[in-house]
């Protein structure tokens, strides 16, 4: 339910402790609400789309469907919703690809409390917003346009991409995506030809690299 009169707030993270944190810190400002909760990115959409919140905070790294995807879909569904990624990595591969799919803000998980207030205040004002523990020049070359150089892969490969490297079988992939194992296997040797990498070492590597996965939930 949407209060009116305040902020209301999505907090989307694997682990029920750190959910627990953030709300806390963020329910001692009385002009902020937090309306909903989710454990993965797929969940997240699902919620985002009936509350319409003002802001998400998502983790960038979660199993299943990572916080880059999910801030790309959440923004197709709730344009108008502010979204701040929250991690543990300060490389700009996962910044980049946090601020490419919309997000407004960057935080790291080791950040204190006072941060992530302002933060949500920061991108309710319409402006970025990176931790003060990042090179803050790196938001000016996001708002330049430049960006790391890389083989463009669709949403729906980086998908694929990610539950293949986690281990998940074409099967598998089929029944959480709603396709055939066919189509799965289409994908992967599409992923594949795209980036010339062929064994599921070379991926998971290629994937982290990219900031697609962690492997480290």
């Amino acid at each position: 339910m949407n209060n009116l009169n305040g902020i209301n707030i999505i907090l989307v993270d694997d682990h029920k402790l750190l959910r627990d944190g953030l709300r806390n810190i963020i329910e001692q400002k009385s002009n902020m609400h937090v309306v909903g909760e989710a454990s993965d990115g797929r969940e997240a959409i699902k919620i985002c789309s009936k509350i319409l919140p003002n802001v998400v905070v998502i983790d960038v790294a979660m199993p299943g469907l990572n916080g880059v995807e999910a801030t790309r879909q959440i923004i197709k569904e709730c344009p108008k919703t502010k979204i701040i990624g929250l991690s543990m990595h300060s490389s700009k591969q996962f910044i980049q690809g946090m601020f490419k799919a919309g997000a407004y803000g960057y935080l790291l998980k080791d950040g204190d409390s006072d941060e992530l207030i302002t933060a949500i205040t920061t991108v309710m004002e319409n402006k970025k917003y990176l931790s003060k523990d990042i090179d803050q020049e790196y938001l000016s070359t996001l708002k330049k346009g430049e960006t790391i150089e890389d083989v463009e892969l669709s949403s729906r490969e980086k998908e694929v991409l990610q539950l293949v490297t986690e281990g998940k079988s074409s099967k598998e992939i089929g029944v959480l995506l709603f396709l055939s194992p066919k189509t799965i296997d289409v994908h992967r040797n599409n992923i594949m030809k795209k980036i010339d990498l062929h064994t599921i070492p070379e991926l998971t590597k290629y994937a982290i690299q990219k900031g697609l996965t962690t492997l480290d939930f």
